[in-house]
């Protein structure tokens, strides 16, 4: 199957303003001197609902090596919970901005690009992957640029992100959109997706291998719904862990080979102290746990790696799980960041602990050119207008979302919009 590719946006008649309302397109590459974003203030630290407020902002002014995008769609995920509580850091300690955009996915047009960009230009349609480095050390140039000390994730780190009409962004940082997904269904895929395909295949010699078993938590979220479609695709097994009975169906059929339900078991939190009454009865329910993934995988065959990402209520018990020689990998803490393990199970059994940070450019191209080929399922399950994106995150903030990725809509008017003439078109019968 061809991959999708570039195509011209024809010529259309729109007045030049200094601002315009949402959805409403000004003339192509024209960059107003404002803009309408939700953004959160030092001094509105708190839930999402109160934290994010819409205002008049100035449009970005771009370096040489930036692009400025016009923001069809964006998508949902946990930094724009953080940014908004200012947690585990507050955004405003790392960019210094009197004010912070959330927003670290998004699907949309190439307005205006810097004098430096290439490889992009004016009218492009592109996602956009939410890691910034300076490009100027070692680990830019020949190494793996999330080890960079320059290492920020756009959105959070940054104070420029989505959730405005135009975003700016590094070149890099752009990767070309799906053609077959509409704007939303672009727009919320990128962070969860590179982000899984890091901690799947970025960690050698613990990198997937065909044949090999992963344990996926929270299979039926953002993270865990492309976990599972990448174990598949790679030739692994995937063992999602659901918390909730009615997902199973949704989990099963994005290839899981099973699927334990965590609520049958007592064993989450911290760790009890090692060798006390608590301990003994937590550890013979993290045994059970461990037998229903060997019915799964077969009596004795422990998983060669656990994807890990809820951190305290979990932890303790996939340290335990893991087979000897294999990887925890851990890419977040949204139950809590105090994790505790029997280390014993760990040096012993020489078990690796990994952490993992989003991805780099070529990890989140490749995981976006199996987009392009149709091979994976964006998995969108709500999209949710302008006006209620603080309420899309209140809704991940209480888990009460449904299973898959949440996107927003900003300049596209309305949803399943494939082109930017759909848009324009659409625009003009709001």
């Amino acid at each position: 199957m061809a991959l999708d590719t570039q195509t011209e946006i024809a010529p259309y008649d729109a007045p030049e303003k200094d601002l315009y309302e949402i959805g409403e397109m000004p003339p192509l590459g024209h960059v107003p001197k404002q803009m309408y974003a939700w953004a959160i203030r030092r001094e509105r630290h708190g839930e999402p609902e109160t934290a994010m407020q819409v205002e008049v902002v100035d449009t970005w002014k771009l370096d040489s090596n930036e692009v400025l995008v016009l923001v069809m769609a964006a998508g949902v995920n946990y930094n724009g919970v953080w940014a908004s509580r200012g947690e585990p850091i507050s955004p405003f300690d790392v960019h210094k901005q009197d004010y912070h955009i959330a927003g670290s996915d998004a699907s949309g047009i190439v307005w205006a690009v810097g004098e430096k960009v290439k490889r992009w230009k004016v009218g492009d349609e592109v996602v956009v992957h939410c890691n910034q480095d300076d490009g100027d050390d070692e680990y830019c140039n020949g190494g793996d640029p999330m080890y960079s000390p320059s290492q920020r994730i756009w959105g959070y780190e940054t104070g420029d992100g989505s959730f405005a009409q135009f975003a700016r962004v590094q070149a890099q940082q752009l990767m070309p959109r799906p053609k077959h997904l509409t704007w939303e269904e672009a727009a919320c895929y990128t962070l969860t997706l590179a982000t899984a395909y890091r901690m799947l295949f970025g960690h050698a010699p613990h990198d997937l291998q065909p044949g090999q078993n992963v344990l996926v938590w929270g299979a039926s979220g953002g993270l865990g719904s492309y976990a599972i479609q990448l174990i598949n695709t790679a030739g692994g097994n995937a063992i999602g862990v659901i918390s909730d009975e009615s997902k199973r169906d949704f989990v099963m059929g994005l290839g899981a080979k099973g699927v334990i339900n965590r609520n049958d078991f007592k064993c989450w939190g911290q760790l009890p102290k090692v060798n006390s009454e608590e301990y003994n009865a937590w550890l013979k329910e993290a045994r059970k746990f461990g037998k229903a993934i060997w019915d799964i995988t077969g009596k004795g065959v422990n998983v060669d790696m656990v994807f890990e990402h809820p951190g305290e209520a979990t932890f303790p018990v996939s340290s335990l799980v893991c087979k000897k020689g294999g990887m925890v990998v851990i890419c977040a803490g949204t139950t809590g960041f105090n994790c505790t393990f029997d280390v014993r199970y760990m040096w012993m059994h020489q078990k690796r602990l990994q952490g993992s940070h989003f991805a780099h450019l070529a990890q989140a191209s490749a995981a976006n050119k199996l987009m392009l080929e149709r091979r994976l399922d964006p998995c969108m399950s709500e999209v949710f207008p302008w006006a209620e994106i603080p309420a899309a995150h209140m809704k991940m903030r209480r888990n009460e979302h449904k299973p898959g990725n949440m996107a927003v809509l900003v300049q596209a008017p309305r949803t399943g919009l494939r082109t930017f003439e759909d848009a324009l078109e659409a625009g003009r019968k709001a």
